[in-house]
């Protein structure tokens, strides 16, 4: 089993990144992902080769905006869109 490519999917349970804390291993790659449950216990050793490993914190993805939302757009995805008149109100437009 190639431990670099490896990654658990499951539902529900985030993914870790995790690097060898000295040198390199040809089983494991040096880096890995798995994904664990938050309740499980830290990884302090590398399952396949059984050296020291490190959390890596690594990016996230999110969605990006092509453009901004229009009041035409708010009102086809169903948002009321209010218009404010002065402190306090509000009309729907």
């Amino acid at each position: 089993m190639d431990f670099r490519l490896l990654t658990v999917i499951a539902n529900g349970m985030p993914i870790y990144e995790y690097e060898l804390c000295d040198g390199g291993c040809t089983v494991c790659g040096g880096k890995f992902t798995l994904n664990r449950p938050l309740s499980a216990k830290p990884l302090t050793n590398c399952p396949a080769c059984k050296k020291p490993v490190r959390k890596v914190f690594s990016s996230f993805s999110s969605p990006m905006k092509l453009k901004p939302l229009s009041v035409s757009d708010a009102k086809k995805a169903g948002f009321t869109v209010l218009k404010r008149l002065g402190k306090g109100e509000y009309e729907r437009q």
